[in-house]
């Protein structure tokens, strides 16, 4: 029987999984968030040690057994980043081929029918991969607001704060994202709040988007504002991607992960409205299982092993043993 490893090092939490060439998840194993540009790479090693040692002693595979590795990792953004995260990862023995990529792009090799089209994430940020027949990739920076690339829960919660800003300066009318934002922040009015905030004694962290999603559902005018907004950014990472690997005008299957999806029609109408305006063959699929699956299928690759074929039952084993 040939083994597969799959890791998912994302910034809060890391997954991995070993699979056996039916697709059947046999080893998990998690740990801490291991983005280099938070933990560094003592720490990017240390949870892909913690996690691969979960999966292998659950699965009772030892190294030699894995035949394909695949790695998706948050904070792996630049070519330059390559050679320290292959040397962390040369460190858990493993002797079979073995590739990393961005975490965005094992969203889409789990999301989609055949690893090719467009995964936009959007979690506590936002990021957007592609990769279309040819292995030809396409990406954004993955940075966030600074360079323009907006929609993810951060980028939500930094324009509810200037709704409720242009509300406090009356132009535009009251919204309840006030009251939200003053009790999220622990202050005592806007006031307050603006002064807090403006001295860093306030924060506000991406979890209060579920609370701005809330309102929207609730009717609040700003708030919903900013949910058709986000849609039509994250629609926006998509169009770009799919232009870069000269897919727009095909048949492209466009991923969604990530939290802020769970906000539903809200998010995902506007979002769908500007992808067809501007790629009309596309179809939108929500991510539906563990990300951690398109790593194992990366690995998979690396063996000359399609594991597009498993690819259900990779999905249905790996919920099982991830809940």
């Amino acid at each position: 029987m040939k083994y597969f490893l799959g890791v998912d090092v994302g910034s809060s939490k890391t997954h991995a999984i070993i699979a056996d060439e039916t697709g059947r998840c046999v080893g998990f194993g998690k740990a801490w968030g291991g983005n280099h540009q938070v933990v560094g790479y003592d720490g990017f090693e240390n949870v892909l040690k913690e996690s691969f040692e979960g999966a292998r002693e659950m699965s009772g595979v030892d190294n030699a057994q894995v035949v394909g590795a695949g790695f998706g990792v948050s904070g792996y953004d630049f070519p330059s980043d390559r050679d320290a995260h292959l040397q962390a990862i040369s460190k858990l023995g493993l002797a079979c081929p073995a590739e990393i990529v961005n975490d965005g792009l094992i969203g889409l090799f789990a999301g989609a029918t055949n690893g090719i089209g467009v995964n936009v994430t959007a979690g506590s940020s936002n990021n957007c991969r592609g990769r279309n027949k040819a292995g030809k990739e396409g990406r954004i920076v993955g940075n966030g607001e600074a360079f323009g690339e907006l929609g993810g829960a951060v980028e939500i919660v930094q324009r509810g704060l200037k709704m409720v800003n242009y509300a406090w300066i009356k132009r535009i009318p009251p919204t309840a994202l006030t009251k939200i934002y003053i009790e999220a922040a622990g202050a005592k009015d806007e006031m307050d709040l603006m002064e807090g905030l403006s001295n860093e004694q306030y924060h506000l962290f991406p979890f209060l988007a579920l609370e701005v999603i809330k309102a929207a559902n609730e009717g609040d005018a700003a708030a919903s504002e900013i949910l058709h907004w986000a849609g039509e950014e994250l629609g926006w990472l998509a169009v770009s991607v799919a232009r870069q690997i000269e897919m727009e005008n095909d048949e492209v299957e466009i991923v969604q992960s990530g939290s802020v999806f769970d906000a539903g029609e809200i998010i995902t109408r506007p979002m769908r409205e500007l992808v067809l305006k501007y790629c009309p063959k596309t179809k939108l699929l929500r991510l539906d299982g563990p990300p951690v699956v398109g790593a194992v299928i990366l690995g998979m690759e690396q063996a000359g092993f399609d594991g597009y074929a498993v690819r259900e039952i990779l999905i249905q084993t790996a919920k099982e043993i991830i809940s």
